[in-house]
């Protein structure tokens, strides 16, 4: 399957023309083109990473790792979990909620949550990780910083994408998705075995990604430990790295947003499954067959194909 996707003009080659006309758009309404902009040309590299980011979060609530763990997709077959979780979520950014692909993928995406005990609760802390993270990653790192439109449109997309899912109690602004994940962190963070066996298998995976497989994994993996957090750390129960390492971290990544900031406008808009950290589909995917088809599963086996949700 091609994804297809529309950059939102053709821009002239000024590093800030985008922003400006992202800046005129409505995010209540065009949420959809606003945020497929800031995925697949402000900001593709930087929400990837804290996206990639965000899932640690969601292992150190115990009751979210421990389900992860015990399917043992995130443990058994962490490549092909991590594609499919990517794949599913882009094919609904790049079509739309309303493309049959994106139907399709969000329809993908609800049969494996209903298969499983998990609350509403943690649903809508993941909801809230997929906002707070990027947005937090590139007020730190990103080579600008997004604009209030910006920070809108992302929260009012993934309203949108909750809508879908059938979360209730979905945080109606950007600042809501903060308060509600700092305050469900504060009180639900906390050390699992399954949690922390995920996460390490998490790990390993990330130490084979570009750039982090130019190094060796003990360095790429204390790298990645001293971008998270005290609290997520503890809740993982991983060493808080030196502070001499988490500067040298930080210092990193700000150098490479002074070097994005300076380089030529991006034109074509990034897609994860032509990323080389994307691996199970050399030939291809149908958004239908990804992801886990437990016995549990609503939908019948020789039913996969069958068209999108309505």
């Amino acid at each position: 399957m091609r994804i297809t996707s529309t950059p939102i003009t053709r821009i002239r080659p000024d590093r800030y023309h985008r922003r400006d006309a992202l800046a005129a758009l409505d995010p209540a309404t065009d949420h959809v083109e606003i945020y497929r902009a800031l995925s697949g040309l402000e900001f593709p590299w930087d929400i990837q990473q804290a996206l990639s980011l965000a899932l640690f979060r969601t292992y150190a609530v115990p009751s979210i790792g421990r389900l992860l763990a015990a399917t043992g997709e995130f443990t058994e077959r962490t490549q092909k979990r991590y594609d499919d979780t990517g794949l599913i979520l882009e094919t609904v950014l790049a079509n739309g909620f309303e493309h049959p692909e994106g139907r399709a993928a969000v329809r993908r995406m609800n049969q494996m949550h209903r298969s499983y005990d998990i609350s509403d609760e943690d649903l809508r802390y993941v909801l809230c990780t997929f906002v707070v993270v990027p947005l937090r990653w590139v007020q730190r790192w990103g080579w600008r910083r997004h604009t209030e439109v910006e920070k809108v449109a992302t929260a009012n997309y993934y309203r949108e994408l909750g809508r879908h899912m059938g979360i209730r109690d979905i945080p109606a602004t950007w600042q809501e998705f903060e308060s509600l994940l700092d305050a469900y962190e504060a009180e639900h963070f906390g050390y699992d075995p399954g949690g922390r066996a995920v996460a390490d298998a998490t790990l390993d995976l990330a130490t084979t990604f570009p750039p982090n497989d130019r190094v060796p994994a003990a360095l790429s993996r204390t790298f990645l430990l001293a971008l998270m957090d005290e609290p997520l750390l503890d809740a993982l129960g991983y060493p808080f790295p030196p502070r001499p390492v988490r500067i040298a971290a930080d210092a990193a990544l700000r150098a490479r947003a002074a070097v994005v900031r300076r380089m030529a406008v991006r034109t074509e808009p990034f897609s994860l499954q032509q990323s080389p950290s994307i691996r199970s589909y050399p030939d291809g995917f149908d958004v239908r067959e990804l992801g886990t088809f437990p016995a549990t599963c609503p939908v019948p086996h020789d039913a996969r194909r069958a068209g999108p949700a309505a």
